[in-house]
């Protein structure tokens, strides 16, 4: 099943109307900043067309925050000079 066979059925104009709306919602979480980086987006996903299945799989706590962590220092390795938010 070929996910995106919508897109050949849409004219030009609806093409360039996709993009932009999956433009803006990338644009809106590349924007985000502190720890709105870290939670769960529904918002994001439910840009694609197909529906999106709620029972999400978490790992437990210490498995969690370890990926917690190697992000962080993945955030300090590719961005060594981002300001520091400081706020809960």
């Amino acid at each position: 099943m070929d996910l995106d066979d919508d897109l050949s059925r849409m004219s030009r104009d609806e093409l360039m109307a996709e993009v932009r709306r999956l433009r803006r919602g990338i644009r809106g979480h590349r924007d985000s900043s502190g720890h709105d980086l870290c939670w769960h987006h529904p918002q994001l996903w439910g840009l694609l067309p197909e529906p999106m299945d709620p029972d999400v799989a978490v790992p437990p706590w210490p498995r969690f925050l370890r990926g917690c962590v190697r992000y962080r220092e993945s955030l300090d390795a590719q961005l060594p000079d981002a300001p520091v938010h400081d706020r809960e």
